[in-house]
Formats: C-alpha cells, structure tokens, sequence
C-alpha cells in the first residue's frame, strides 16, 4: 500500500489531468456547446495545477521504473502543461469566430497532455510507446477538428496514416531492442549495452530514432509537417509546433542520452545526419512558400534540427542548450500564431505572406511584435533566438561538432531571407484592403505582444532565471 500511495504521489500530475479530463468529458456530453467557455476555463485549471503538482512533486521511480519523476521531468512537464494551456487560450476565440466551438477542443488537449506528460516521465519502451500514442490519438483528432474543412480533414487523414507508419518503426525497434537486452527499462537497458556493447542493439535503435524523429518533424521524417501545418486550425499548429515537440525531445533525451549513453559515438552520427538533412530541407524548402503556416512548418524542421545538434553532443551543456532552444523557440512560435490569429484581411484570416502587406500602417504594434519575433526566429543578437543558437552550436563545438555547427549557421542564414520577405511585405508593400484586428481577439493580441517583449528586450532577464531552471533539469543526463 506504500509503495502504490508513492507511486500515486509521483504520478499525480498525469492523474489529475486525466481523471479531470475525463469528468470534463462527461460535462460537456450533458451540457452541450454552451458549456465549451466553461470547460475551455476548467481545462487551463487543469493544467496549471498539474504544472503546480508536477514542480513540487517528491522525485523518484514508480511502477517498477516505467515511471521517472526526475529533474527533467519535472521542468518537461511545466513547459508542456503551459504551452497547452496557451493552445486553449488561443483557441478559444477562433472556434468561437469560425462557428465551431465545441467543448471536445479542450478536452482533447488535456488529454493529449496526459500523453505528453508520459513520454517526459518514461523510464521504459512501454511507457515511452503509451505515451506517444496516447497523446498522438488525441492530435490526430485535432488536427481534423474542423471537419467541414477540406483541406483540415486532409490534414487529420495524412497525419493519420503517417503516425502510424512511425509507430510500426518505433514498435519494430522496440522489440529488437527487447530482444537483445531482456528488458524494457532504460537502467537495464544501459546496463547491459555496457556489458555487451555490439550491432544488435544500435540495430534496434536506429529504428526507434526514426520513429521519434516522426514525432519531432525532423528530415526526412517530416513529410506529413508541411501539409499539417498548412491544412490544420491555426491554434492547432501553435500546439503541434511547441508542447509536442517539447515532450518528444525529452523523450529523445530520455532514451539516447540516458538509456544508451555508452553507445554515444554510434548513434550521434545518425542524429548529426538527420541534423544536417533537416538543415538543408528546413532553409531551403521554405524559401518559395507563400503561405506562413507552410511556411512556418520548414522553419520548424529547421529548428528542430538545431535542438538536435544539444542532443547529439550527449554532455549535460548539450542537454541544458537543447532545453534552452526549445523553451525558447515555443514562446516565438505562439508569439507568430497569436499575431496570425489577431488579424483578419476582408473577413478572412490571415493565411498568406501577401496578406500581411500594409500591417505597418493600419496595426503598426503587431507589425512591431511581428518583427521581434520574425528576427528572433532568424536568430538576429540580442533577441531571444540567438541565444538558443548560442547556446546550442556551442554545445555541439565543445563536443567536436564544429563542421555540423558551420552548417547550422549557413542554414539560418538561409532561412533569414523568408523571414525577411515577411518583414518587406509588412514595411514596404502597399495594401488593397485594410488589415482588421479580428473582432478583438484579446487574448491573441496580448499573448502576440508578451511574446515579443519576452524575445527583446525582456530575455536578458529572462535568461537570469532560464539558465539556472535548465541547467538544473540537465544535472546528472550527459555521458560526459
């Protein structure tokens, strides 16, 4: 019985979230629409005592090790329970606007946090596979929430199909790696990769990282990125690109850095390849886009392979770095969406680069905040951007990662020149129409606003408290 009521305790963040989703679910089926506000309020409740439980939660192992209440859990978890709350925020308005608000939105982000929530705590290949599933089922649904859409119902179909090409990789790799070691825990796996290092194992591994790069858009597992991105809501895409991203790099952490350190030397080559291919696709891919949330999916292969660069280094800075990246590019990227999600051009919404053209004049704020944000993303000193990069090819150069780091740098400036474009059009190009703050979409535009003043000039304070929250979370996961 005590050691069931610790395992309770460990787990109470998943716990909450999922029985409260779950009386929420009920909520809505015997109220109806009306209550979509109510439960949308509940949800980030919800969340935020999660995050307050999983923060001053004890630490330790629960379910005989499938269940890790670490450092970096603990610092994955809030990061993940904020951003889904911010996705509520944001989409609470728009469903509402476009005549779709239903309280199933919500729920299913809760639910999805559970999963996402699980993949940050995995200590073995079954909960690890639970909690991708878990989550993934829940962002299939999403991402085909507007149903009467075609291009959304689309995207749900692709996501769909190519989640579950990834999950029979991620399962095929799971069990060549069960065959090998006997076991399923990450410790006993480490321990006997130590014992037997050979073939097998990096066999089965190899597999697993295909899988996980599935999860994390990285080339050239990316290919249902661009299409999800453009095809589903916007508030959608501001969830997909930042709390699940989060969470499958922890996961990523997780299983190279601590369950198969010893084997460091064999698989930070295929994370260096699948960087560098990620790299060229992200830059290059984006450039001849004209509509920003497909735009904004290259930008995303290319940052996630960034991040990738702090794995592959397998030190503890290289773990802090891709924590710091990862942090920090989720902030920009709900401050992007917010911006998109404020405005509106003839009654429509803000889909295209051409739409923004003339944002200088008739919304001179946004098209201020649009621009932080825009050369953050570049990675422009001081703003908020750079320092994820710096921190990051740092960590890759320390680890002897010097060629992939100069490669990282040719590709942001690659990649400058689409975010440029979105700047000329705001500044320089006349508009037909006016662009229309989007019947007050206050939550948006503040959101939008605070992200900006966070990427400049607020992230010089920011990083007072940033450094030490991560570097405390990547104590001890490092193989040197």
């Amino acid at each position: 019985m005590t050691d069931l009521s610790s395992a309770l305790q460990l787990a109470a963040p998943e716990l909450t979230l999922a029985v409260g989703g779950l009386v929420l679910l009920m909520l809505g089926a015997f109220t109806g629409e009306k209550s979509t506000r109510l439960i949308s309020g509940l949800s980030i409740l919800l969340l935020a005592a999660a995050s307050v439980l999983a923060a001053i939660g004890p630490l330790g192992t629960a379910f005989n090790g499938a269940y890790v209440a670490d450092p970096l859990a603990v610092y994955g978890k809030v990061a993940i329970f904020l951003s889904a709350a911010v996705a509520i925020v944001l989409g609470d308005g728009w469903i509402h606007r476009n005549g779709i608000a239903k309280f199933e939105y919500p729920v299913l982000i809760v639910l999805a946090s559970v999963g996402m929530s699980m993949m940050a705590s995995s200590g073995d290949l079954i909960s690890l596979y639970i909690g991708i599933e878990m989550h993934s089922l829940a962002l299939y649904v999403l991402a085909a929430y507007h149903r009467d859409n075609l291009k959304a119902s689309e995207a749900g179909l692709k996501y769909f199909v190519l989640g579950a090409l990834s999950s029979g990789l991620l399962l095929y790799g799971a069990s060549l790696i069960y065959g090998f070691a006997g076991s399923m825990r990450f410790v006993d796996i480490a321990a006997f990769a130590t014992a037997n290092p050979g073939p097998g194992l990096i066999f089965g591994l190899v597999f697993l990282i295909c899988g996980l790069a599935f999860k994390v858009s990285a080339a050239p597992f990316h290919m249902w990125t661009p299409d999800v991105y453009e095809g589903a809501p916007t508030p959608v895409v501001a969830l997909f690109a930042t709390a699940p991203k989060i969470a499958a790099m922890v996961l990523i952490i997780r299983v190279l850095v601590e369950g198969f350190g010893v084997a460091h030397g064999q698989w930070a080559q295929v994370i260096i390849l699948i960087s560098l291919i990620s790299f060229a696709v992200g830059s290059f891919g984006g450039l001849m886009q004209k509509d920003i949330q497909r735009l904004l999916a290259y930008s995303s292969i290319i940052n996630i392979g960034y991040a990738l660069l702090g794995v592959a280094a397998g030190t503890e800075a290289g773990v802090q770095a891709t924590l710091m990246f990862m942090t920090l590019y989720a902030i920009d990227q709900f401050g992007f969406f917010a911006v998109l999600l404020s405005l509106s051009r003839n009654g429509r919404p803000i889909r295209k680069i051409s739409d923004l053209a003339g944002l200088k004049k008739d919304r001179p704020l946004l098209a201020v905040a649009l621009t932080i944000l825009s050369l953050s993303a570049v990675g422009i000193p001081p703003m908020s951007g750079f320092w994820g990069k710096f921190f990051v090819f740092g960590a890759a150069a320390d680890a002897g990662y010097w060629m992939a780091g100069a490669a990282g740098l040719v590709a942001s400036v690659v990649a400058g020149f689409y975010y440029l474009r979105i700047i000329k059009v705001m500044w320089f190009d006349a508009a037909e129409t006016e662009v229309a703050t989007d019947r007050s979409p206050l939550e948006a535009k503040w959101i939008a606003l605070a992200a900006a003043a966070f990427c400049f000039p607020l992230v010089i304070v920011a990083l007072t408290w940033l450094e030490p929250l991560t570097r405390a979370a990547a104590s001890g996961v490092g193989v040197g």
